[in-house]
């Protein structure tokens, strides 16, 4: 999935000075980006600067534009990832895919927006022994449902059941599905699924009220769980799946590997080149998410 797909080829050149970076979103307070980013440049030698700060999206365009020559790049949370993909003058394949970016690269030639957010969960599923999956079922159809179903079909799969309230946003994941091979069906809340699945990736808010009934109705069918939550936990599917004693685990790896990938993007330009000595970066990065 290398390379960028929209505007001129390459990446530009950054800055000599370009030491800087920050997440941005809103609300940001949560975030533990600072912690992961910041372990690994230690690691490499990189005397560069991470930050967080609140920006709402209508904010977006002109924090942007306000940026100068010392500002290296941005990781992006919600609600700023639609803006940051209208922002981007040259986005990868995942980005343009999803319709959402993650990690901005501010280079002499406009921004290079990337989607970290699912390969996150591929190396993340990786990590638990999944590496192909047939099917799966996705619970919530938000922005991050969408790099959920990219991950999912790079993993091999083939059909993907959604759970969501409403058939409208269900109906984007359909049309996405066309276009990678992946046959989109839709379960309500209040109805069981129709069929087992090996694998569910749940992308609801953590405060999102579910009740046991539509859990253990999930749980029952879902196989394993990644719940991409990991400041609200245990959420409410995480216990859903704890009663039916089938594996969960958190967003925790998620965020782990899109961060990892991002360092790559910032470091080389290139979310597909490995960092020197990865398997210490990662470590290192793990012990501070642990850690914190």
């Amino acid at each position: 999935m290398a390379g960028l797909v929209r505007g001129e080829p390459g990446l530009g050149v950054l800055s000599p000075a370009a030491t800087r970076l920050a997440v941005w979103g809103d609300p940001i307070e949560h975030s533990r980006s600072p912690q992961l980013h910041l372990a690994a440049y230690r690691l490499l030698g990189l005397d560069w600067t991470y930050d967080r700060r609140r920006v709402a999206e209508h904010e977006f365009g002109g924090a942007l534009a306000g940026l100068d020559m010392t500002w290296r790049g941005l990781s992006l949370t919600m609600p700023l990832k639609g803006a940051a993909w209208r922002a981007a003058a040259r986005r990868d394949r995942r980005a343009e895919l999803t319709g959402a970016v993650n990690t901005l690269l501010l280079t002499g030639d406009g921004p290079a927006g990337f989607n970290t957010d699912v390969g996150g969960i591929v190396r993340a599923l990786a990590d638990v022994g999944v590496h192909e999956i047939a099917s799966a079922r996705i619970v919530g159809a938000g922005a991050t449902a969408t790099s959920a179903l990219v991950a999912l079909s790079e993993l091999g799969a083939r059909e993907v059941d959604v759970v969501a309230r409403r058939p409208e946003p269900v109906a984007d994941l359909a049309r996405l599905g066309d276009r990678i091979g992946i046959r989109v069906t839709h379960t309500r809340f209040d109805d069981a699924p129709a069929r087992d699945v090996a694998l569910t990736v749940a992308t609801l808010p953590g405060d999102a009220p579910l009740p046991d009934a539509a859990a253990d109705r999930l749980a029952a069918r879902g196989g394993r769980l990644l719940d991409v939550v990991y400041g609200h936990w245990p959420t409410a599917l995480s216990r859903a799946w704890d009663r039916a004693a089938a594996p969960a685990g958190s967003g925790l790896g998620m965020l782990l590997h899109q961060a990892v990938l991002q360092i790559r993007i910032f470091a080389g330009g290139d979310v597909d080149a490995a960092l020197p000595d990865e398997g210490a970066v990662v470590a290192v990065m793990r012990a501070a998410l642990v850690g914190d």
